[in-house]
């Protein structure tokens, strides 16, 4: 059996070998290292694939989100609620900005920000919204545009975990996740679903203006080079990177495909077990799997992780400790608040490997290690 890795990058590379070397072998022809043809190209490319009209490429999906708060014009103070069972940079950005992060609790099942939560944490300083389409499937936007709407409230979607992702209306209307808000934003980080060899980020709005402001602020608040209008920052995708993106990015589907097909796999394995809840698939979505994250129940997880990696089994706590209880956020008390689904899935939640390369062999080792701890 070969060796499992948590993200297989290295087999998802020698597949497009060629093609990837030979598209960083143009990139190092023409010297256009930054800004190049490469760029622009995967720009449209993806705003095909996302059906928006305006993609802005940056450095990374940090840097992607800082960027969409810094252009909707938010003054100190203002406050920007987000999911607190998240990747930190989500909140981070927010602080740094010195806008007031405030939090939300997530659904159980999907992990995703609750609108009931969602409602509860708005005030008269409330400003924006930043939903996390977590572990590949989206948050239901529905009803946090619906509550964007009621308040005045600007939506900011993190879908760093869930490019490729739908999410669909009652009606039947469609959308790409990160599509859907007044801005979206993604990370193109390698172990991503649509991952470059370095960091990457983007931007999707559907808003012409904003897009433009957008762009000035990730190049030096400039749309002449050399008079700048507004504060911006230094933040450009590279064309070595935008190169690598525009051979994966029709691939995304099959990739997607075959994350699926893991899940389904893992999903079977671990059926009816009950101490183990699988990941839900929410009606609305189409996961993508960007992790595979079981629930324990009557189980010790930090065991588990120790056992599976005594077998060369890898895995992953996604998140160990959640936001609002992060030192960084000391000074905001935030410590002191009541999120009680999310401090239960801290506790709980183990992702094992998902990605491209797994094949029924390792797949079926994975399954029977998690089986014969819990068993």
């Amino acid at each position: 059996m070969r060796p499992i890795q948590m993200v297989d990058l290295k087999g998802q590379y020698a597949k497009i070998k060629g093609e990837v070397d030979q598209a960083i072998l143009d990139v190092l022809e023409t010297t256009a290292f930054i800004n190049g043809k490469q760029v622009t190209d995967f720009s449209r490319n993806l705003s095909v694939y996302l059906g928006i009209d305006n993609v802005i490429p940056c450095a990374n999906g940090t840097d992607a989100l800082q960027i969409a708060l810094m252009g909707l014009g938010l003054e100190p103070g203002d406050e920007v609620i987000t999911p607190s069972f998240t990747f930190i940079a989500t909140t981070e950005v927010v602080a740094l900005l010195r806008l007031k992060p405030v939090f939300a609790d997530v659904d159980p099942k999907t992990f995703c920000m609750d609108p009931a939560s969602l409602e509860k944490q708005i005030t008269n300083k409330t400003r924006a919204v930043v939903p996390v389409h977590l572990y590949g499937q989206s948050a239901p936007m529905k009803e946090i545009m619906d509550l964007a709407d009621k308040y005045g409230l600007k939506v900011v979607e993190d879908n760093a975990q869930a490019i490729g992702s739908d999410y669909t209306y009652p009606d039947g209307k469609k959308y790409k996740t990160g599509t859907i808000g007044t801005v979206g934003t993604t990370s193109f980080f390698p172990s991503k679903n649509l991952g470059a060899y370095g960091d990457g980020g983007a931007l999707f709005t559907r808003d012409n203006l904003l897009a433009e402001n957008f762009r000035m602020i990730a190049n030096h608040g400039q749309k002449k080079r050399y008079y700048h209008e507004i504060i911006g920052c230094n933040s450009r995708l590279d064309s070595i990177q935008a190169a690598i993106l525009n051979i994966k990015l029709p691939l995304l589907d099959e990739y997607i495909s075959k994350r699926r097909i893991a899940a389904d796999f893992y999903d079977h394995a671990f059926a009816g077990h009950p101490k183990i809840r699988t990941p839900y698939r929410a009606s609305y979505t189409r996961h993508v799997f960007h992790q595979y994250t079981l629930i324990l129940e009557g189980a010790d997880r930090n065991k588990l992780n120790e056992y599976l990696a005594a077998k060369n089994v890898p895995s992953m706590i996604y998140y160990p400790v959640p936001a609002h209880r992060q030192n960084m956020f000391a000074s905001f008390q935030s410590g002191m608040q009541q999120l009680e689904v999310t401090d239960w899935l801290t506790e709980r939640v183990i992702s094992l490997p998902m990605h491209t390369e797994l094949d029924t062999e390792q797949l079926g080792f994975i399954c029977n290690s998690v089986l014969e701890f819990l068993n």
